[in-house]
């Protein structure tokens, strides 16, 4: 029987080249279907779709060409259509999409109109690559359900609550609020999901607990939550400043972009391309994924050892900073796809912080689940934790309590 209230929404994560899925039921938090659509614009394109409700269905996959998000979408629609969780269903209560720059004006989730779409689209010089892509794929949502809610959930709404003195650059004022130079934050749905499950897992309100989020996967960030609010985060106007990541440089001094194109000749495009794209641990050592850094350690690459050591330094450097600025630390939590799978990176993070309280169990952090855990020991002061992110399920939380508000 079809509920009083739809209880379903579907969370859009919308890429250059790709469109991220789930429809989720909101009466329990359940997936009833995810996917992924990759290549798109490719003659290689490929959708990747698993019907998960009454107990799960056989994965299925469709190989050629996509030639853009409307497609995409449209793909997307049939496919769950054919598991009977079709975009018509009036157990559709929303459709929720991750935008990744939401500025200053947007602090909270919001529901979408010419107005948003408006600022969403004057943001797009401060995330070239990735609001374009979230623009595209809400028209494309707007075209297929017209009726129905949208909603945007910003990357940088959590780290709106950054005091001003931890959101400035100092530089000049006139010119950093003409032309909106500060620092935003990103992967704030992670860091809101994963503080909040640091604090449960610690059997305490969010209000009550401060924590050091370490959200680590191919890109990479680092936040301050202090009470549940965020304090501090290491990426700033662009997701390229804070942490080393795969592939961008993270903290790089500034004149480093002059030097180049004055000594090296190279042009603004070709400065953003190094540091965006061939950077980090690829710059490194040439490899981004870390397990494969760890083969070659242990086989004796030296120039894998060193990217590995840059990249614990920087996250060294990020701990003790953020323990700084807390004053007090109840828990560091590690999340994403290296935090969450890579014991030798938990480890040697925090190996020599013993004065700080921090300390990690061999034992704890060998074992592998999908469950949020401790991996210190019972004596340890503060404690360290891994907790599995779902920025999806946080998606159609907060979309599904601002439709039902």
């Amino acid at each position: 029987m079809t509920p009083a209230t739809p209880t379903r929404v579907l969370v859009l994560n919308s890429g250059s080249s790709s469109v991220k899925y789930q429809l989720l039921d909101m009466q329990d938090g359940a997936r009833l279907a995810v996917g992924l659509v990759e290549r798109i614009g490719e003659e290689t394109s490929r959708l990747a779709h698993t019907p998960l409700q009454g107990g799960g269905g056989e994965p299925r996959e469709k190989s050629g060409p996509i030639p853009d998000h409307a497609a995409a979408l449209k793909a997307v629609a049939e496919e769950l259509a054919a598991d009977g969780l079709g975009l018509d269903s009036p157990e559709l209560a929303a459709i929720g999409h991750r935008v990744v720059h939401g500025g200053l004006r947007f602090s909270a989730p919001t529901v979408i109109d010419d107005e948003v779409l408006a600022e969403i689209e004057r943001l797009v010089p401060v995330a070239p690559l990735h609001n374009p892509a979230n623009l595209i794929g809400i028209r494309t949502a707007q075209a297929l359900r017209p009726d129905l809610p949208q909603v945007a959930v910003f990357d940088t709404a959590f780290h709106s609550t950054m005091p001003e003195y931890a959101a400035r650059y100092a530089i000049d004022v006139e010119t950093a609020d003409a032309h909106r130079i500060r620092r935003y934050g990103f992967h704030g749905t992670s860091h809101a999901y994963v503080s909040r499950k640091a604090a449960e897992l610690l059997g305490k309100a969010p209000e009550e607990v401060n924590v050091i989020v370490l959200h680590l996967g191919n890109g990479a960030s680092a936040s301050a939550v202090a009470g549940g609010r965020c304090v501090d985060t290491s990426m700033g106007l662009t997701p390229l400043e804070g942490l080393v990541m795969g592939t961008r440089s993270g903290d790089v001094d500034p004149a480093v972009t002059f030097h180049l194109e004055r000594v090296a000749g190279m042009s603004t495009d070709e400065i953003d391309t190094l540091l965006n794209k061939k950077s980090g641990l690829v710059g490194l050592c040439g490899d981004n994924d870390m397990r494969e850094i760890q083969r070659r350690i242990d086989e004796g690459d030296e120039r894998a050892r060193l990217a590995f050591e840059v990249y614990i330094h920087r996250l060294k450097k990020y701990i003790g900073a953020y323990y700084a600025v807390l004053g007090r630390v109840d828990a560091v939590v590690f999340t994403a796809g290296v935090g969450e799978n890579a014991a030798p990176v938990r480890e040697a993070a925090i190996a020599g912080l013993e004065e700080l309280g921090l300390v990690v169990d061999a034992a704890l952090n060998a074992v592998r689940s999908g469950e949020p855990r401790l991996i210190s020991p019972n004596y340890a002061r503060v404690a360290v934790a891994v907790v599995p992110t779902d920025e999806e399920l946080e998606i159609a939380r907060q979309t599904y309590a601002l439709v039902n508000a």
